[in-house]
């Protein structure tokens, strides 16, 4: 069963041209955004991005940044609402990144298409702003002097 919340998963890269972040094109209706999905009952935020990295981009056992960026979604852009109590307005979204160290990203059927960029691009494709929100804290983290790699 779906749990009432949502991960978002930031897939990054470090190149000779500086960062670069992943895009992933929807199929079912055809914008940008990072890897995203809902919790499965039981699993804590963590263990929901965990697999939905191996599902939509095929990276298994993977090293997760967890990011201080939360965002809130109307219940009714998730087609599991109905199960969820009726006192439940919005469903909690989670962001997380990871470093894809150059791993060849496999797309699930959920996308038609993958693009790297670089910030400024990535700023302007996506579609929602709790992606270019999670965005923007990870660059800062990766370019503070005080993050370790």
């Amino acid at each position: 069963m779906r749990a009432p919340f949502q991960v978002l998963i930031i897939p990054y890269r470090h190149t000779p041209a500086g960062l670069e972040f992943a895009l992933l094109k929807r199929s079912d209706a055809e914008y940008w955004q990072f890897a995203a999905g809902g919790g499965e009952e039981g699993e804590t935020p963590l263990q929901a991005a965990r697999r939905e990295v191996e599902e939509e981009i095929g990276i298994a056992d993977s090293t997760l940044l967890p990011l201080d960026s939360v965002s809130s979604v109307p219940r009714t852009c998730f087609a599991a609402a109905n199960s969820w109590p009726a006192t439940l307005y919005v469903v909690v979204e989670y962001a997380f990144a990871v470093d894809t160290e150059d791993q060849l990203l496999r797309l699930s059927g959920e996308h038609m298409e993958l693009c790297w960029v670089d910030y400024a691009r990535a700023g302007q494709l996506l579609r929602w702003d709790s992606n270019r929100t999670a965005l923007w804290e990870l660059r800062e983290r990766l370019l503070s002097p005080a993050f370790i790699r």
